[in-house]
């Protein structure tokens, strides 16, 4: 990772990556403020962790690199496996019926922008 970046990292979310990852691609290259609008008014379960990690990853960037928060871009943003809960359910006749319940680790890496290309 380039010194110019700033990241965040959200384990064990307990949504599955593919309902994840349809979120993080609504955010991706965008500013970091306006990623932040966009997230507030997505509906589903999924925006309010999303955001957590978004707003980590902002102040990480403040803090630790000492970036600017208008400058900041979301340079990546993706989503990988989790552990996975075996759960089941009984079915008829008794039988068992498996399912998944799928985690996932959620990553948003920042970007300042340079003065040239703003």
């Amino acid at each position: 990772m380039a010194e110019t970046e700033a990241h965040a990292v959200g384990k064990f979310v307990q949504v599955a990556p593919q309902k994840v990852r349809r979120v993080l691609a609504l955010i991706r290259g965008h500013q970091a403020d306006e990623a932040m609008e966009l997230l507030r008014f997505t509906t589903g379960p999924v925006a309010g962790d999303v955001r957590k990690v978004l707003r980590s990853a902002i102040a990480n960037a403040e803090q630790n690199h000492g970036m600017n928060r208008a400058r900041l871009v979301v340079h990546r943003a993706f989503a990988d496996e989790g552990r996975s809960r075996r759960w089941r359910r009984f079915g008829a006749r008794g039988r068992f019926k498996p399912l998944l319940r799928r985690s996932s680790h959620l990553t948003v890496i920042l970007r300042e922008e340079s003065a040239e290309t703003a």
